[in-house]
């Protein structure tokens, strides 16, 4: 059975959007930004400076506005 997959076409709208976000990392910090790019263990992040932040420290993702992720783009990872 295939898992669904809901973070890379997640990440892939926030960055095809250029939507900026808020990105609160496990320890409290908080970075803002655009998804820049993003891989199986990074996402880079464009602010005043671009930051590779990797993913396992990453608490939380909240874009500046709602993001609509369609369920062709889910079905299309399956």
């Amino acid at each position: 059975m295939n898992k669904v997959q809901l973070q890379e076409p997640y990440l892939n709208e926030l960055r095809k959007e250029r939507i900026q976000v808020s990105v609160y990392l496990v320890n409290g910090i908080k970075l803002q930004g655009q998804i820049e790019s993003f891989d199986s263990f990074v996402v880079l992040l464009k602010g005043a400076v671009s930051q590779m932040v990797y993913k396992h420290a990453i608490s939380t993702i909240v874009p500046t506005r709602n993001v609509r992720v369609d369920n062709a783009d889910i079905e299309n990872l399956v």
